[in-house]
């Protein structure tokens, strides 16, 4: 049997395209998808950064003995305890601002900042413990070496106490819903129900923040 010759236009013509519309439409499906899977793996990531809660204070039930602090003899007393680098904490400060406009008459503030052994002088001052100091009726203190964090027994920035007049703990928690996140939160309306009414429906929250011990926010 024979079979007709082709001339070499048509050989050419009989190749198959190296590309073809649904070759490309391929391409860039399975490109985009690739995209996608990244993009939703980067989010999930940084959501799970920003819900995930740092260590809890193991506070007693009382004022801690031998603190530098002293507890206000006739009303509540608020503890908030920072890493001044710690770009979380800067949502918790704005929640104790909003703390202290509606209920300031009723308790004395106190925020200390650790500065960890090591750290250059001056390291704990930055737009931080400014602000925390700007906070009518907050006292802010430089916590040298940790001391007081571990007197009450805290471990992670941002975590908040609050005693009654007569030195029991009412509230441990944080004052923010994630980390770095201002806004309506359960550990904010807990303190605003004890200083207005007494009572609130929870005496703990998770807390949000970086690590008090580690010297700067990125843990060098």
């Amino acid at each position: 049997m024979k079979f007709p010759l082709q001339t070499g236009d048509e050989l050419f013509r009989a190749r198959p395209p190296t590309s073809s519309p649904a070759r490309a439409r391929w391409t860039l499906l399975f490109t985009t998808s690739l995209w996608l899977l990244a993009v939703g793996a980067g989010l999930l990531g940084a959501w799970n950064y920003e819900t995930t809660a740092g260590q809890a204070a193991k506070t007693a039930s009382q004022w801690p003995a031998h603190s530098a602090v002293a507890p206000a003899p006739s009303r509540a007393t608020l503890v908030l305890i920072g890493h001044p680098q710690c770009p979380c904490t800067r949502a918790s400060i704005g929640e104790l601002e909003q703390i202290m406009a509606r209920s300031g008459d009723k308790v004395t503030a106190h925020v200390l900042f650790v500065k960890p052994s090591g750290t250059p002088q001056g390291w704990e001052k930055t737009a931080l413990w400014r602000r925390a100091a700007s906070i009518r009726g907050v006292q802010v203190h430089l916590d040298n070496g940790g001391g007081e964090a571990r007197r009450f027994r805290a471990s992670t920035s941002g975590q908040t106490l609050l005693f009654d007049r007569d030195g029991q703990l009412r509230f441990s928690g944080g004052i923010t819903a994630t980390r770095g996140h201002a806004g309506d939160n359960a550990g904010r309306d807990a303190v605003v129900s004890l200083l207005e009414t007494g009572s609130a429906r929870l005496a703990k929250t998770p807390v949000f923040g970086c690590a008090l011990s580690t010297p700067d926010a990125n843990g060098k």
